[in-house]
């Protein structure tokens, strides 16, 4: 068993203050493969020193070093990849093509997009007599999920660091070894000792000292809607920014004049990406009332065209849930569906056949939801997707819009101007219309309890600097 007992603090390798361990589970198998160290409030005191004494330094470094050391990042990051491939698909269970070709390609991205940015940035504008300045928050907390570990780490941390910030990340103790790799990534790229700091631990233990410590300037957060509110409220005594990412129950508004066939097959297998377990996933779809029924066979034949299986084996395209928390709370889903009285298409309760262990979930269509059902309204985080049939186009949006959620969206339409006069009415931070992908430079964040920020691209960048108005700028000298 690998054995990642120190935290990165003040650009060391530093054993816990009290000692603590927990086991990393590899979800495929249900047996340990990792053992980690669990962090205190102690710990997060020694960050918070190295940090804001970094931030003396680091917030005055020019843009160039700042481009400069994310190069050298992007250097080790690539020398990597194939490590860090390998410990998303054994920490979280995603297939090997989609750690290779999405999970680890898209910190990547994010590098990447991040120094075309600070490579353009203004950060500083005149405007007639007065500046506006844009400098960086200071410390920023960040704690990050275990769904899209990568992704989240990279666009909190590479925004940060362009924007002259020092930091502290608790990635999710459930999937921490992709972290242990970035963080060594960052290490030989020469980040400055406290700029970045690393503890590993759970969200009552650090992520608390974390979000009430009046030495961080920001928290970002990105997880479930329930944490990230007790970030902000444990946050609120100390006043600073908080920035999150949260749930959501994204529609997909099949319209009548969409190709069916590929509308419906396209939503299926966008929703049993990653095994559902995407805060974006389109989880509700909703369809004509008279194509309703082709639509749930198209479904049908889509969802069991998924390969689940072993994330290391060829040909697998769906792997496991993360946890068995996760694994039984998405059947006891499934089951509110059947007793609530939907009609469940395929899939349903327990593993796949042939699959004895491992927290593996059936693909499953649910048919003939209403919008007050449990499927409906809950965030499932499983490959589950609930088809909801609707009487005319303003219906389908009042139910779209009818969720405490507000992430994501998606319309599919044979017309395209079709296409965006409904988007313009789904209260989403994100709107897609026939499958368009997400792009670097798009802002991500949501709506209503989805969360408070953006991330990604320019957007995301902000989210990491404060506005100074400079008067009498351009005056003369008294």
């Amino acid at each position: 068993m690998e054995e990642k007992l120190k935290f990165y603090i003040d650009g060391k390798w530093v054993d816990p203050v009290t000692p603590k361990t927990l086991d990393v589970i590899n979800p495929a198998n249900e047996e340990p493969f990792a053992k980690i160290s669990m962090g205190s409030k102690a710990d997060v005191d020694k960050a918070v020193a190295a940090a804001r004494k970094a931030f003396d330094t680091f917030s005055q470094t020019t843009r160039e070093e700042r481009v400069a050391l994310l190069e050298k990042i992007v250097a080790v990051y690539q020398k990597r990849y194939g490590d860090i491939v390998k410990a998303i698909s054994m920490e979280m269970g995603a297939p090997l093509s989609l750690s290779q070709n999405a999970q680890a390609a898209i910190g990547l991205g994010h590098l990447q997009q991040g120094i075309k940015i600070l490579k353009e940035y203004q950060f500083e504008q005149v405007k007639g007599s007065y500046a506006i300045r844009r400098e960086p928050i200071g410390v920023v907390g960040m704690i990050t999920p275990w769904n899209w570990p990568i992704n989240q780490i990279a666009c909190k941390v590479v925004p940060a660091l362009a924007a002259g910030c020092t930091m502290i990340l608790k990635p999710s103790e459930i999937a921490p070894m992709d972290a242990i790799i970035w963080t060594e990534v960052l290490d030989e790229a020469g980040v400055p000792p406290g700029v970045f700091n690393l503890i590993n631990g759970d969200g009552p233990s650090v992520g608390e000292a974390m979000s009430s410590h009046p030495g961080i300037d920001m928290m970002s957060f990105t997880g479930s809607t329930r944490a990230g509110i007790a970030v902000a409220k444990a946050s609120a005594d100390t006043v600073k920014r908080v920035a999150q990412e949260l749930g959501g129950k994204s529609p997909n508004i099949v319209l009548d004049d969409a190709d069916l066939q590929k509308a419906v097959t396209r939503g299926v297998m966008h929703m049993m990406q990653n095994t559902g377990q995407s805060c974006n996933a389109p989880s509700r779809m909703f369809v004509p009332k008279a194509k309703h029924d082709q639509a749930a066979q198209i479904a049908k034949s889509a969802a069991e065209s998924v390969k689940v299986g072993d994330p290391f084996a060829e040909g697998t395209t769906m792997g496991p849930v993360v946890s068995d928390v996760q694994f039984n709370k998405i059947q006891g889903l499934i089951k509110k569906g059947i007793d609530e009285g939907a009609t469940l298409v395929t899939g349903g309760l327990g593993r796949p056949e042939g699959l004895n262990r491992g927290y593996y979930v059936r693909p499953t269509i649910f048919a003939n939801v209403t919008n007050d059902m449990t499927i409906a309204r809950e965030e499932i985080f499983g490959p589950v997707l609930a088809i909801l049939p609707y009487e005319s186009e303003a219906d389908a949006i009042k139910m779209a819009n009818d969720t405490p959620y507000g992430l994501s969206g998606y319309v599919q339409s044979g017309d395209i101007d079709h296409a965006r006069k409904v988007a313009s009415q789904i209260r989403a931070g994100n709107v897609h219309i026939n499958g368009a992908g997400g792009e670097m430079n798009a802002p991500f964040g949501g709506y209503k309890q989805s969360g408070t920020g953006r991330e990604w691209g320019e957007f995301g960048f902000e989210e990491f600097l404060e506005v100074k108005a400079v008067l009498g700028y351009a005056g003369k000298a008294a």
